[in-house]
């Protein structure tokens, strides 16, 4: 189910110059809070919690997760030069799932690495706050490189509805509105987080039983689903 081929492609196309350029800047925001932030507050637990949890959870992973997930497939799609992969001897939920461990890989590296670095500026990882925030980043990341491609194979205009997702349902809707945190990627990396940190200094609205099944759950559907729409393509010959 990996074709070193397929990833080789996505990589080269998830890291050319603009798309890493892009994948660069908040990553380097992040840890340059994290600098100014222990310059003038210095070595603060809750305070290391809010910044990683406001802006490296709720903001950062989720965006790098569009921009991973989405990419790995959606610009092939909308260009035409998928064509070329389907014409290949690989089956489609190959393609899919090779694409899904670059968006994941690519995800993790810009999220869950500067998460910890920022963590360890912070307080170093005192209550265990920057480990707790960097799972949180790695769980987090698998869910939504499987959401984000699944969009990439189902809608032109995949990046618009992701940023959405990010910034309108999981930011703004996720803190207003109780009943929307239980579907939420960023609650349920949460959980797990708040497992590994101290006592109260991660929290999160869904247990680890419910934010686990959620996890699994969303992960492999939306991989299956990529794979069944990606399948559903015609070429020109096929018809």
């Amino acid at each position: 189910m990996y074709d070193p081929t397929v990833a080789r492609l996505t990589y080269r196309a998830l890291l050319g110059r603009r798309r890493a350029a892009i994948l660069f800047v908040l990553p380097l925001l992040l840890v340059a809070i994290a600098v100014a932030v222990r310059m003038f507050a210095g070595a603060d637990d809750a305070v290391a919690s809010g910044v990683l949890g406001g802006f490296a959870i709720a903001t950062m992973v989720p965006l790098i997760g569009v921009i991973a997930g989405t990419g790995a497939i959606g610009p092939e799609i909308d260009d035409g030069s998928i064509v070329y992969l389907l014409s290949k001897p690989v089956k489609r939920p190959t393609i899919i799932c090779t694409k899904l461990v670059v968006a994941v890989a690519v995800t993790m590296l810009f999220s869950a690495v500067p998460t910890m670095v920022a963590g360890l500026i912070l307080n170093g990882n005192g209550g265990q706050i920057a480990v707790a925030y960097t799972i949180a980043a790695l769980v987090a990341s698998i869910a939504y490189s499987a959401l984000f491609l699944l969009l990439g194979t189902v809608s032109r205009h995949a990046v618009v509805f992701g940023l959405v997702y990010a910034l309108v349902w999981e930011a703004l809707f996720g803190s207003l509105v109780p009943g929307a945190r239980t579907l939420s990627v960023q609650q349920w990396s949460l959980s797990v987080a708040e497992k590994v940190a101290g006592d109260g200094l991660v929290t999160s609205d869904v247990g680890l039983p419910l934010a686990t099944v959620l996890l699994v759950g969303v992960t492999l559907v939306a991989t299956w689903y990529a794979g069944q729409k990606l399948r559903g393509l015609k070429l020109a010959g096929e018809e």
